[in-house]
């Protein structure tokens, strides 16, 4: 079973998106590997990894409408999923690498927002 031939708009848009999607992805990935701390680094592949997705989820329904000739939506709900998921996640890591470096003493970090800041703390 062979799929039928796209029409030329349908195939440099899908082309485009898909490249599109890679790209930020890579960027995402290139983004973790060189910035130089947890909480700069973080942010880059989270960010890449939601619009790397959003970009390919539009070449899927995009190829996926045009071959089928109905309006094909299933694959935003992979979409949906990341998008909900990978903010959470981040929270998660970003809460546990405070924690870390709270128990370790970095003056950098600020004190919980829940807590009352000790008179040490407070400014002169």
């Amino acid at each position: 079973m062979s799929a039928a031939p796209l029409p030329w708009w349908a195939e440099t848009l899908v082309a485009a998106l898909v490249i599109l999607g890679a790209a930020v992805a890579a960027l995402g990935s290139f983004g973790l590997v060189r910035l130089p701390t947890f909480f700069r680094r973080i942010h880059a592949p989270t960010l890449g990894a939601t619009l790397g997705v959003w970009a390919i989820t539009a070449a899927t329904v995009i190829y996926f409408s045009v071959q089928g000739f109905h309006l094909f939506l299933h694959a935003i709900l992979i979409t949906f999923f990341v998008a909900l998921t990978a903010p959470v996640t981040t929270i998660f890591l970003m809460r546990a690498a405070l924690f870390r470096e709270r128990q370790h003493g970095n003056p950098k970090v600020p004190p919980p927002s829940g807590l009352p800041q000790s008179k040490s703390s407070l400014p002169s």
